[in-house]
């Protein structure tokens, strides 16, 4: 039975690297999907906040992985 949680391991891995960075990314879109019509923030403002959210997870996720690596 150890053999089928390896397999399935290895198939979460290839679609999941950084378990915090999906993580991050899934509460983001939730915050700004539940925020976003409360808000009435019109649509070109939503996405430039949504993109820069995203912009901020990727460099710290990657400022994270950088400390590590060293």
């Amino acid at each position: 039975m150890n053999w089928l949680k390896n397999i399935l391991r290895e198939i979460f891995g290839l679609f999941v690297d950084d378990g915090s960075f999906a993580l991050a990314i899934l509460i983001w879109l939730a915050v700004m999907r539940w925020a976003t019509p409360r808000l009435n923030i019109p649509s070109g403002i939503t996405s430039v906040i949504l993109f820069a959210g995203l912009a901020l997870i990727l460099a710290e996720s990657a400022a994270r992985y950088s400390r590590r690596k060293q």
